[in-house]
């Protein structure tokens, strides 16, 4: 490795606007998707539903390759990125986070996943060069932490009481998040393309995934006690693979490859805001004046984290 303090570092990535509006885009479709875990785990178990997601929605963007004529990277060092980004992107935490879920709501789920700028400056900071902790970065990342717990309100906290271990869970998954964020700034510099990324990690997870459905889940076994789930169910799995996941990583991997770890992961300060929206909207659910207090929040720790809006009210003088 290059010695860090024998080179100059490289220049912070930024996000430019069109990152910002897939960024957005991107908080939503995964904000939806603990409404699609819910739905799911009525009447699947969190691996089954884990298997199902990563194998529809790798089966969905190898079609689309193959429609398209594009061929996934199958050399040795791309595969084994396929598989470390899909051990730390979706398995670990989909596995977590659906195990979560069977004893957390949803909402509560989706706030605890917002901490994982958090953990993503600290990585960045040690594992990078181009991603540095700075003072704007972590004041933003803390104001945006306050947000969340400021989200959390009373009911978050009574949650983390009745259920530790789910809660811990969470923020193992967030930590998961963040360590890949880093990790996939290799398809970057390996020339891996956004479509050829998330096809290869998502087929690398279902590998990883189905053998622990089997074993652990045994839908095989007799006497059956998985049933074949309804048709609510089977369309929460079919979104959660499509849109929540083939979809999703698309986007996913465009903005990693343009702005960085530590940009991309911004997203999940945005999931809980478009779960609870869409909450509104699709659940008659209605937002208590702590969401929208921990929404301002994160928006100025995004705002410091990026830097933009401050660098507009103080330009720098020309001489």
């Amino acid at each position: 490795m290059t010695d860090a303090s024998s080179a100059s570092p490289a220049p912070t990535l930024r996000m430019s606007a069109s990152d910002w509006a897939l960024l957005l885009l991107l908080s939503v479709l995964w904000g939806g998707s603990f409404f699609f875990n819910r739905v799911a785990l009525d009447a699947l178990p969190p691996l089954t539903v884990g298997a199902l997601r990563v194998g529809l929605a790798a089966a969905a963007l190898l079609a689309g390759m193959a429609a398209m004529g594009a061929r996934l990277r199958l050399d040795a060092p791309t595969l084994r990125a396929y598989a470390g980004m899909g051990f730390l992107n979706n398995v670990v935490p989909f596995a977590l986070i659906l195990w979560a879920q069977t004893r957390l709501p949803s909402g509560v789920a989706s706030i605890l996943n917002a901490t994982t700028p958090l953990f993503t400056v600290i990585v960045a900071n040690w594992l990078t060069r181009d991603e540095r902790l700075t003072p704007a970065r972590a004041s933003g990342a803390a104001l945006g932490f306050l947000g969340v717990a400021a989200m959390m309100g009373l009911g978050g906290a009574a949650a983390a009481r009745a259920d530790g271990p789910a809660i811990a869970a969470c923020l193992v998954a967030s930590l998961s998040y963040a360590l890949s964020g880093v990790y996939g700034r290799c398809f970057r510099a390996m020339g891996v393309s956004p479509l050829s990324t998330a096809a290869g990690q998502l087929a690398a997870s279902a590998l990883f995934f189905a053998p622990a459905a089997l074993l652990i889940d045994r839908p095989w076994a007799l006497p059956w006690t998985l049933h074949m789930p309804g048709a609510t169910a089977l369309a929460a799995v079919v979104g959660l693979a499509l849109i929540s996941t083939a979809l999703a990583y698309l986007i996913f991997f465009r903005i990693l490859a343009r702005a960085g770890a530590t940009n991309i992961l911004l997203v999940t300060f945005l999931i809980p805001p478009s779960a609870i929206l869409l909450g509104v909207v699709f659940l008659n659910e209605t937002l208590a004046a702590r969401h929208f207090l921990g929404m301002a929040m994160i928006g100025l720790g995004l705002a410091a984290i990026d830097g933009r809006p401050l660098a507009a009210l103080t330009p720098s003088r020309k001489k």
